[in-house]
């Protein structure tokens, strides 16, 4: 998947994935946390402006 992403041009940090129990609550809000940031560091995504101006068919 992520070479994937990097071919479409899109930072392989984008995508996290880490198996987190029902019951690690507060595990899965640091991981959460963590990406935020890291996403936050990475800027704007890419494609944020790729289908600007274009309409719906």
């Amino acid at each position: 998947m992520k070479q994937l992403l990097s071919f479409s041009g899109i930072e392989e940090e984008r995508l996290h994935s880490k198996w987190i129990s029902s019951a690690e609550g507060p595990e899965f809000a640091e991981e959460m946390r963590k990406f935020v940031e890291n996403l936050r560091a990475l800027g704007p995504s890419p494609l944020k402006d790729v289908n600007k101006g274009k309409k719906a068919a």
